[in-house]
């Protein structure tokens, strides 16, 4: 619908290249009518938001089928922000957000659709970026998805530097910038 906000949740976000940077969404068949895939489709613009935990109960709410003419924005009480020359929203309460352009679509075996996307610009808090770019993802509060109806709170692991067979592992501290 012309003009009219949408907001999906998605479980399945990919990275697939660097140079240029892209990322992948799977959508499901759009044997229903999917508002998200049509709008991808009309303008070729989309974002993706991280979750923190102070809205993940909005945010999976936003996974109902409202009618065409309801905004998820407005249903589920985020709000949207419009952001240089991006036709698509964001999510203001998200700390960590980006823009896509879509550079292609692929119907996959069973129907989903694969749709690739261009990073265009990038919003993250300074504070999370590590000296070295690194983004440190366990600082923003963001939280990941396992299915359709499961999350939980980040922590950070390990890190190591580019893996080669001829040289040992090395293992990369995370910064706080908190301390």
């Amino acid at each position: 619908m012309q003009g009219q906000t949408n907001l999906a949740i998605f479980s399945q976000i990919f990275h697939i290249g660097a140079n240029p940077p892209l990322v992948g969404i799977l959508v499901r068949p759009d044997s229903v009518d999917r508002h998200t895939l049509r709008n991808i489709r009309e303008t070729s613009w989309f974002t993706i938001n991280h979750i923190q935990e102070s809205f993940v109960e909005a945010a999976h709410q936003t996974s109902a089928r409202y009618p065409e003419e309801i905004s998820e924005f407005d249903a589920c009480g985020l709000r949207p922000e419009f952001v240089q020359e991006i036709p698509a929203p964001f999510v203001a309460e998200s700390a960590i957000r980006y823009a896509l352009y879509k550079v292609d679509e692929t119907i996959l075996v069973n129907g989903t659709v694969l749709i690739t996307g261009e990073i265009r610009c990038v919003h993250v808090p300074d504070e999370v970026v590590s000296e070295d770019g690194f983004l440190q993802i366990h600082q923003s509060g963001t939280i990941a998805s396992s299915g359709l109806d499961a999350y939980y709170r980040v922590d950070p692991i390990s890190r190591f530097a580019y893996a080669k067979p001829d040289l040992p592992l090395v293992k990369i501290p995370f910064e706080s910038k908190n301390e």
